[in-house]
């Protein structure tokens, strides 16, 4: 019976318990965290003064510049070590705007909802013009307007339906819906397109993008006085983005390009349909900044015990579009990440690894911070030649050999967040089918807070995908959808009121919980083999498509997957590396 007694009391005194085989969780430390995540909690307040003091965050603007500050300080006062900037670049021009204001002035005055787009020049003042309609679809049609629309306003593009919503516009994943998720998808030759869109045709894309660039050459020698486009969405909510490529130094001259609301937009083209006479006045106030081309990542760490060489990191896109303040996309994953630190600094965690937060910039361009982060610290393939930038990333051949540096297996994992405000519902393991029994005996402990589905099947359009390129752990969370694609991704309305406090809450505590798991288990997170070098092929991509469309990739449900691949094969350590560049 003592035996019995000695026995229990020791294991009372154990803080990690065996899960799933030999995979160990220290629920002492759950129970810490938790405590701290949702009793304490800070990430409303981080939301607020990302979203709120600093606002919108466009890569290269000095808002952006402001929040590298700011995120610096704040991980340095919560006291996370070696706080800083890490440059990249350069980047090119940064964009910002004071007003964009556009009236209806004959035959009716009204006040009208629109937006510049990012590195629109402005009007020079406000400009009183006649608004003109015209179809430009083809090279035969900008012959045929060619010499007609100088000075002119012209309004672009079609008029659709605006009809009632008859559902919800928020939505969150039921058991089903999980259950789907779980299931691996075996990958077609092209990838899967979003819902509403056709399937990826290499031909027709080129083709767009083309005939894009002769538009907007065509619109600058014309001299129209301005372009304004109907936004997605409806109800006044509306995207608005960038110009293609306009933060580039050598981008050609453009016009101001103005988005509108459907129905503000629907107004002026039944007036116009009837022939009427309908003067407009717009009034933008545009700034390029080129004082500093570089761009920054903020990086802090919580330093390491007994394996300090070896890093877990965490973290998400800081940059947004202008639209609104970037507050689902992806101010949320950054409070969520920033707060996730923040409980382990607060519960006093000595991790066995390193712990890395990296707050990206340039993700809205084509994930920029975070492949150029990989690229310094991990490796990297030569940049790719100039026809091939032509294609989308996923169409591109492997320009030379990956090449990897010291700090490549010194990595454990990258935990990304950038879903929108919706909580942690679970996590694609990226193919990756060894991490699969670790994540199912973490998220054992993380069941009655909704997180319950590991996923065989790649996502696409953030992050994660930098690191994973180069063989190394990168995984995404499944978020719930709440209003993303409905409401708020890149569009007027993405602002601080979208935020779900509870979700946020939660998803703080699960990505702390990820984290700590990570940097205290024996062994690094298995990894899958090294990619192999991509030939191109007629008609093939992989079935995820990141890259330069940033975030629009990402999908409103899970893409399908790349190629599967054989087992990993473990790689001895190499000598750690020498520090990274460093911007204070």
């Amino acid at each position: 019976m003592k035996s019995f007694f000695a026995a229990l009391a020791l294991c009372l005194l154990l803080p990690s318990l065996p899960v799933g085989g030999e995979e160990a969780l220290d629920l002492d430390m759950e129970n810490r965290i938790r405590q701290e995540g949702f009793h304490n909690s800070q990430v409303m307040t981080t939301a607020s003064h990302l979203m709120d003091s600093i606002g919108a965050r466009l890569t290269g603007s000095p808002n952006m510049k402001k929040a590298n500050d700011w995120t610096r300080r704040q991980l340095e006062a919560w006291g996370l070590a070696n706080a800083h900037l890490e440059s990249w670049g350069p980047f090119g021009r940064g964009w910002s705007y004071e007003q964009c204001t556009l009236r209806m002035i004959s035959p009716d005055s009204a006040e009208l909802l629109a937006l510049p787009v990012a590195w629109s020049p402005g009007t020079n003042g406000p400009l009183r013009a006649s608004l003109v309609r015209a179809k430009l679809s083809t090279e035969d049609d900008l012959k045929s307007e060619k010499g007609k629309l100088a000075g002119k306003v012209l309004l672009l593009g079609d008029m659709r339906d605006v009809r009632p919503s008859e559902t919800s516009l928020s939505e969150r994943y039921d058991q089903k819906a999980l259950t789907e998720i779980e299931a691996y998808e075996i990958p077609g030759l092209t990838p899967r397109p979003r819902p509403g869109q056709p399937p990826f045709n290499r031909e027709e894309f080129a083709k767009r993008r083309r005939f894009r660039r002769a538009l907007e050459k065509f619109l600058a020698d014309e001299k129209v006085a301005a372009v304004l486009e109907p936004g997605a969405l409806d109800g006044g909510t509306f995207r608005v983005q960038g110009v293609g490529n306009g933060y580039k130094p050598d981008a050609p001259a453009t016009v101001p390009q103005v988005m509108l609301a459907i129905e503000h937009f629907g107004r002026l083209a039944r007036l116009l349909e009837r022939k009427e006479d309908v003067q407009v006045e717009l009034n933008v106030k545009s700034r390029f900044h080129t004082e500093d081309t570089m761009s920054y990542n903020t990086i802090a760490e919580i330093p390491g015990t007994d394996k300090r060489g070896e890093v877990v990191m965490l973290g998400g896109h800081m940059d947004s579009w202008h639209g609104g303040t970037g507050a689902t996309d992806n101010g949320a994953g950054v409070a969520v990440a920033m707060e996730a630190v923040r409980i382990l600094k607060a519960v006093n965690v000595r991790p066995r690894r390193t712990i890395r937060i990296a707050l990206w910039s340039g993700e809205e361009q084509g994930l920029l911070g975070s492949k150029a982060y990989v690229r310094a610290h991990f490796g990297s393939r030569p940049e790719p030649a100039a026809a091939d930038l032509e294609l989308p990333p996923f169409e591109r051949p492997s320009p030379g050999p990956l090449k990897l540096k010291p700090e490549h297996a010194k990595l454990s994992a990258y935990f990304n967040l950038d879903n929108g405000t919706g909580r942690i519902r679970g996590v694609y393991s990226q193919e990756n089918v060894a991490v699969v029994p670790i994540f199912e005996a973490w998220i054992r402990p993380l069941k009655d807070l909704g997180v319950s589905t590991i996923s065989s099947r790649t996502t696409s359009g953030t992050d994660h995908l930098s690191f994973d390129e180069v063989g190394l752990p990168g995984f995404q969370f499944i978020q719930d959808e709440v209003e993303y694609e409905t409401r708020t991704h890149h569009t007027n309305m993405d602002t601080y009121e979208r935020l779900q406090r509870e979700d946020l809450m939660q998803a703080s505590v699960v990505m702390a919980s990820f984290v700590y798991a990570a940097a205290a288990r024996d062994g690094l997170i298995p990894r899958k083999p090294l990619p192999k070098d991509r030939p191109q092929r007629e008609g093939a991509a992989p079935a995820a498509a990141p890259g330069e469309r940033g975030p629009l990739a990402k999908p409103e449900r899970p893409a399908g997957a790349p190629p599967s691949a054989p087992p990993a094969v473990p790689q001895p350590p190499p000598p750690t590396a020498a520090p990274a560049d460093r911007a204070h």
